[in-house]
């Protein structure tokens, strides 16, 4: 298995992308008034410390949602530790090597992906928006502006990896 990191810096992207949408005409007035923000507050932010913040840790996030979404991975971190394997000889990088080649195109499409990335969106971000919310008091509609981002980026990250990596 191959890894293109172009796919994973650019799906890094896709995160910002669409949270200049969804944080701007879809949603920005309601969120900026549930957070007490102002256009004056969030003028003094230094915008490009930020994206580049965020562009960082969007390719952990993609980083982290290739073994998730790509199930051939798990057969590989299963063999990878196998005598000869990082060698590529024996039998486990043989073995590999074969399921690779008869099942290495198996659920690897965009709406596999991004069904991967709802699921992870909805049972993993939602409920530690959640809690988060509970304890900074915050209402149903903070979590759901941005759960509802995170599960619809995440879908779309997934989908870019699942297919394209």
């Amino acid at each position: 298995m191959e890894m293109n990191f172009y796919v994973l810096f650019l799906t890094a992207l896709v995160p910002m992308i669409l949270g200049s949408i969804w944080y701007g005409p879809l949603f920005g007035k309601t969120w900026m008034s549930i957070m007490g923000f102002t256009e004056e507050s969030l003028k003094e932010t230094n915008m490009i410390k930020v994206l580049a913040i965020c562009y960082v840790l969007s390719i952990l996030i993609s980083s982290a949602l290739m073994p998730m979404v790509i199930h051939q991975m798990g057969t590989y971190s299963t063999l990878a530790g196998e005598p000869g394997f990082a060698e590529q000889t024996g039998d486990a990088f043989v073995y590999f090597e074969n399921f690779v080649n008869t099942y290495g195109d198996r659920f690897r499409t965009f709406k596999h992906g991004a069904f991967h990335g709802v699921l992870y969106g909805l049972f993993l971000i939602m409920p530690i928006l959640g809690i988060i919310a509970m304890f900074e008091k915050k209402s149903f509609k903070y979590v759901a502006i941005n759960a509802g981002y995170w599960i619809v980026t995440l879908a779309i990250m997934s989908g870019i990896i699942c297919k394209w990596l």
